[in-house]
């Protein structure tokens, strides 16, 4: 799946909602900007003034333009100064709004959404369109303004001028109009694909260093190597395109600049012979086109920048036209039991994971599923989270399909931890109280008592329930010492741990766990296990693990093999049937490890 862009539409809106929500700084910096270029005008029409008075043989007060001069540069300068700090300040905080908004959403997507996109797509949406916007809003955006504004003032002086002279601009126009339209209309699909080409770079690149093991352990460096250069190739290539555009376009705009002064040069002279035209004039009006020639090479040199950061914020704009989480009205369960009929899933159309899975768990049980690695254990955990959808069958909750529950109902309801855990660059016990569910949903503002704000004694009991306790204590800060990028390395059992520590905090009625504990040694697994079992006590716990002494503690056993029920019984029960579980568990008698 590829996540999509934000058309011209979606973005001109957005843009269009910040400006009304500051619109005291943008109206103080484009008033601001008017006043600076309003001032430029004054030098050429001054020299104007200077050129007639000696024309005419009268002594001009080169003392008093002088310093009229002088004290124009010097306002003009102290205006743009201010116009440039306003438009700092007001593209800050468009980058902020654009941050937040992609934040918001993205957390709001459906996981098997992010999944199927891929998470360097969002990784770079996030951090390299998010810095090209920056670039754009810091810099382009308000040299571009500050060019435009300059460039429709200094032509409306030059017709206030000399409208005949004015004329001489015409000459360039057919000429900057067909080569920036060619331009324009070709660029933005090769931008796109560009950005879109370092995105799946920045995806290789994430996914080689987070499987690094993975790779070499089977032999895959090679070809990861050779797929991490097709995507550079292909960002390349992209570049290369981009810049052959810029190589054709750039050359004409060049030209631009010569035609006018040319033509105004000779319509002056025509005109100076024919008495249509006075020497002030004419060197008011080629002064102003000298003058405008800054403005609208910066303007369009800015073009190309502005362009990226467009295209950047229609990426980042575009994550909204992704359906979020579902949400909706409450749903009214009947109980707590789970229900699986009929249940399949295929990562790829044609090739089932999970088939006709039928399973039934009441509320309250202590389920463990079991089976060798691609049975499709981890599969299934995600669908009793509702994490993702059968492709069909029902898994159902209280009587109520998981489609049907709104996402942050759910989330209070069922809760999935993974063998994957992240530790956020905050303190201990921020990333304890990530476990809060958010409370912005109606569903937790009428439950509000099943979601408290924590003392540290109670985070202290739950870290001692996971047998994290000790290491808390033994930190320099304690649970105010700062964890993640920059700050102190966490192990990765530890890391568990804490997850661990969140899932007890949160208190859902039903937890599933998927290896939850493979980090730690067999000892302090086995003692995270029980103390999480006696902590969770009459909730329902559905284990996923590949060690056998784990399912002796279980209500009943589910074995899973090629994604179907191999066999489903207590303990007892499945040792007696002599199965797939009775015979694995005979053939390793000292090895409490299935895999």
């Amino acid at each position: 799946m590829t996540l999509p862009l934000a058309d011209g539409r979606m973005v001109r809106r957005w843009l269009r909602d910040v400006a009304r929500r500051r619109r005291g700084d943008f109206a103080a910096m484009l008033t601001l900007f008017v006043l600076a270029s309003l001032l430029g005008l004054v030098g050429p029409r001054l020299l104007g003034v200077l050129v007639d008075a000696v024309a005419a043989g009268t002594r001009p007060p080169i003392d008093l333009l002088a310093g009229i001069f002088f004290a124009v540069l010097l306002a003009q300068a102290a205006l743009r100064r201010w116009g440039h700090v306003r438009a700092t300040r007001f593209g800050e905080h468009l980058l902020a709004t654009a941050r937040a908004d992609f934040t918001e959403h993205v957390l709001r997507l459906p996981i098997g959404t992010v999944e199927d996109a891929g998470t360097g797509d969002l990784l770079s949406r996030a951090t390299a369109d998010v810095d090209r916007i920056e670039y754009a809003a810091r810099y382009a955006a308000p040299e571009i303004l500050t060019s435009s504004i300059a460039v429709v003032l200094t032509v409306a002086a030059m017709l206030v001028t000399s409208p005949l002279l004015t004329a001489g601009v015409l000459v360039s126009v057919p000429l900057l109009v067909l080569t920036t339209r060619w331009y324009w209309r070709r660029a933005n699909p090769v931008l796109e694909r560009m950005l879109a080409a370092w995105g799946d770079v920045q995806a290789s690149a994430t996914e080689t260093v987070t499987g690094a093991r993975t790779v070499e352990a089977l032999g895959l460096a090679d070809r990861r190597v050779a797929h991490n250069d097709r995507a550079l190739r292909a960002a390349v290539a992209a570049e290369h395109a981009h810049r052959s555009l810029l190589a054709r376009w750039l050359p004409t705009l060049d030209l631009a600049y010569l035609l006018p002064i040319a033509a105004v040069l000779a319509i002056g002279g025509l005109a100076y012979r024919a008495g249509l035209a006075g020497l002030g004039d004419i060197t008011a009006v080629a002064l102003y086109l000298l003058a405008m020639s800054g403005p609208l090479v910066e303007l369009l040199a800015w073009v190309e920048e502005l362009q990226v950061g467009s295209v950047g914020l229609r990426r980042i704009l575009g994550v909204r036209r992704v359906p979020p989480a579902r949400d909706g009205a409450r749903v009214t369960p009947s109980g707590r039991d789970i229900r699986l009929r009929d249940v399949r899933f295929a990562y790829r159309d044609g090739h089932d994971v999970l088939h006709g899975i039928d399973l039934d768990v009441a509320a309250g049980e202590r389920l463990m599923i079991i089976g060798p690695s691609g049975s499709g254990k981890s599969t299934l955990a995600r669908l009793l989270a509702g994490l993702a959808e059968p492709g069909s069958g029902t898994v159902s909750l209280g009587g109520v399909d998981l489609r049907r529950w709104p996402h942050d109902q759910l989330r209070g309801e069922v809760l999935l931890l993974t063998q994957e855990h992240h530790v956020f660059a905050a303190t201990v016990r921020e990333n304890l109280m990530a476990g809060e569910v958010p409370r912005r949903a109606s569903y937790w503002r009428q439950t509000t008592a099943r979601c408290p704000s924590w003392h540290d004694a109670h985070l202290r009991d739950v870290l001692a329930v996971v047998g994290a306790d000790d290491w808390v204590r033994s930190l320099p800060d304690g649970l105010d010492t700062r964890l993640g990028a920059g700050a102190l390395a966490v192990p990765p059992a530890v890391a568990q741990q804490l997850a661990l520590a969140r899932v007890l905090l949160a208190n859902p009625p039903v937890v599933v766990l998927d290896e939850a504990t493979a980090a730690m040694d067999n000892g302090a697994a086995r003692q995270a296990e029980r103390a999480v079992a006696v902590a969770l006590a009459g909730r329902t716990v559905i284990s996923i693990a590949h060690r056998l002494d784990a399912a002796r503690d279980a209500d009943r056993i589910l074995v899973l093999d090629g994604g179907r029920v191999a066999a489903f019984g207590t303990h007892d029960e499945l040792l007696a049937d002599g199965g797939s579980y009775a015979r694995v568990l005979a053939a390793a008698p000292n090895d409490t490890t299935v895999r």
